[in-house]
């Protein structure tokens, strides 16, 4: 198939749809954004991911331009911890969850649809996941839909290409994509190097939204979560 572009996080569900990318498509590149978020850890693992997966990888820096009230990228925002999924699930209920960033995954698109595009291909994908994230607005099929067709229009006939988003994700809960990780090879190993952890730490706080919905996910597939492994292991050997 195509060329195809992964927009690259460096954590678990980006992770994920890379080594599925690689199955999926003869050409495969990612790109990952410096946009000002708070933590730069998450790009040193998008390094690494794509290191391990002898994927190319551009780093594009667009530092201070999306401004939020979510803690991932305003310093006087305080992260909300939870004791457990329950907990996290009962004060989340139906808001939009307090670290949403607004436009972030459409500038995000954009941008690497025109990454794309200078490759002259026709595929990016996207970790977006409807069922673990539904209190993100920008993680749900609708919105995914309205990008390729936003995008498409924007691009006119050019070269005769035509822009698919692929959300292999969409319709998996954490366990199920898990699951999936399980048959592409090489990704267990390089999920030990993800980065989702919302606080920026190593080995993960194991408290915010991301760590306890990961670490739910791992619970539920029945499996060690190979970064907590990985960190376990080095803190005996330290």
């Amino acid at each position: 198939m195509s060329k195809a572009l992964v927009i690259l996080s460096g954590g678990q569900d980006s992770t994920i749809c890379l080594y599925w990318a690689k199955l999926t498509f003869r050409d495969v590149s990612a790109v990952s954004f410096n946009y000002g978020q708070k933590h730069s850890i998450e790009l040193e693992s998008a390094k690494q991911i794509a290191g391990m997966a002898n994927v190319p990888l551009e780093i594009i820096d667009m530092p201070d331009i999306l401004k939020s009230r979510s803690p991932l990228v305003n310093e006087n925002e305080e992260l909300e911890t939870y004791s457990n999924y329950e907990e996290m699930d009962q004060i989340i209920g139906e808001r939009v969850e307090l670290t949403f960033v607004p436009m972030r995954n459409a500038l995000f698109l954009t941008i690497a649809a025109n990454r794309v595009l200078e490759k002259e291909g026709e595929h990016l994908i996207t970790g977006v996941c409807e069922q673990d994230n539904a209190n993100y607005p920008d993680c749900r099929e609708g919105f995914i839909l309205s990008q390729q067709e936003t995008i498409n229009e924007a691009i006119g006939k050019m070269g005769g290409l035509n822009i698919q988003i692929h959300t292999p994700l969409m319709y998996l809960s954490k366990a199920e994509s898990i699951d999936l990780a399980k048959t592409l090879d090489g990704c267990m190993e390089a999920l030990a190097f993800s980065h989702t952890c919302y606080s920026g730490v190593y080995p993960p706080c194991g408290d915010c939204h991301s760590c306890v919905l990961r670490a739910e996910g791992f619970k539920q597939a029945g499996i060690a979560d190979p970064l907590i492994e990985r960190s376990v292991g080095e803190k005996q050997y330290a």
